[in-house]
């Protein structure tokens, strides 16, 4: 009896293989096909903010991250922002911002978030305006839920600072060790109501020529909810704050803290807007170290020098400069020396009037005063002294 030879079938041995070939082909195809979607998808979002005023440009795009995710290169990036108020809508302003590189990654698995990074620095331009430069260590984003509405969006700055550029020389406006945002929808009060809730937080920060107690380093924290805000299309901001005034959107400020050397304040309350575009509400604050903050006001000094008519509007608007003068320099002949003693304990008046309008109480177990801040038609009020003098939202 010949016995006939066993033969081994092959195609068990070739069948992975094989299946792991037909998938990483089908997988490559599937990724040149999501690559050549990104030129669609980006110029399909660009003519949607175009409509809005806002125009993106990029010298240079390229797609890469192959297999498993798209990497998207934009080169000699720009922003340009068109009538974004209603004083730009009447002279066609616009305000350009370059950017020298954007990276946006997108894994495969998760098409729906998108992650950035920014190569510094940032230019700004626009008419009758000095050119600003904005730069840092470094700084990424993310947004999920594209390409619907977002979900979450998140921006992080490490050692941001913005300066104004004048002539030659680089003039500082604002520094900050650390700066991140946060941004979410969360559900709201009345069934199919969308609220966004945010989170902002500085470390180390200080803004130039605003305000001198903006001079000096401090840190921050404030989470605020906003309501009204139910349509998310691209629109310029004077429409969309109009809308949400028309819908009765609030601002709820439900946690903020400032930290500056001594002084420390929280805050809570919630703001809105008026029909003419103003900010009207109140918030509750509670704050110690006062006493270390009144003497960077500077009231002293601008006694000392003359009170100017746009000092006396910050703090007592109707009240005249001239009048302000006449009664120390009144002072000064009726008893020599009396003027002067007036404007050297001006401070003291001061910290006096706000310990006369709070009460008494106790943050992070040191005394502190609690006293409401009020907005009141654009102006933030404390008390009877007007402290700020905001511009209105429709404009």
């Amino acid at each position: 009896m010949v016995e006939t030879p066993y033969r081994r079938r092959l195609w068990p041995l070739l069948f992975l293989p094989t299946l792991i070939l037909i998938a990483a082909i089908g997988w490559s195809a599937f990724w040149w096909f999501s690559a050549s979607q990104v030129d669609r998808i980006v110029d399909a979002w660009r003519t949607r903010e175009a409509a809005a005023g806002r125009v993106y440009d990029c010298g240079e795009r390229s797609v890469a991250g192959y297999p498993f995710r798209l990497e998207v290169r934009c080169r000699d990036a720009s922003v340009t922002l068109t009538n974004q108020t209603a004083a730009q809508a009447a002279s066609a302003t616009q305000v350009t911002a370059k950017l020298g590189e954007i990276l946006v990654v997108s894994s495969l698995y998760q098409p729906k978030l998108l992650i950035a990074e920014f190569k510094a620095p940032a230019s700004f331009a626009g008419p009758g305006a000095p050119p600003m430069v904005l730069n840092w260590e470094t700084a990424r984003s993310s947004v999920a839920g594209l390409p619907g509405p977002p979900q979450r969006i998140a921006l992080v700055f490490d050692a941001p600072s913005l300066d104004r550029t004048d002539g030659p020389t680089a003039v500082p406006m604002a520094r900050a060790r650390h700066a991140e945002m946060h941004v979410r929808q969360v559900d709201g009060a009345a069934p199919g109501q969308h609220n966004l809730e945010a989170d902002l937080v500085l470390e180390g920060a200080s803004v130039q020529d605003v305000h001198p107690l903006l001079a000096d380093a401090f840190d921050g924290h404030v989470r605020l909810v906003l309501s009204g805000l139910n349509d998310f299309r691209p629109k310029p901001w004077p429409v969309r704050f109009r809308e949400l005034q028309q819908a009765g959107g609030r601002i709820e400020i439900t946690q903020a803290r400032i930290q500056q050397g001594d002084l420390i304040a929280t805050a809570t309350g919630s703001l809105g807007l008026t029909p003419s575009g103003n900010v009207e509400g109140e918030l509750q604050v509670l704050a110690t170290g006062l006493d270390k903050v009144i003497p960077k006001l500077g009231i002293e000094q601008a006694l000392e020098q003359g009170v100017s008519q746009s000092a006396i509007d910050r703090v007592a608007p109707g009240v005249r400069a001239k009048d302000v003068n006449n009664i120390l320099g009144a002072l000064d002949r009726a008893i020599p020396g009396l003027g002067r003693v007036v404007r050297q304990n001006a401070n003291a008046g001061v910290a006096a009037g706000i310990d006369a309008l709070g009460q008494a109480a106790v943050l992070e177990g040191k005394p502190a005063r609690a006293f409401p801040l009020r907005f009141v038609d654009g102006a933030v009020m404390l008390g009877p002294f007007k402290v700020a003098q905001r511009s209105r939202c429709f404009e």
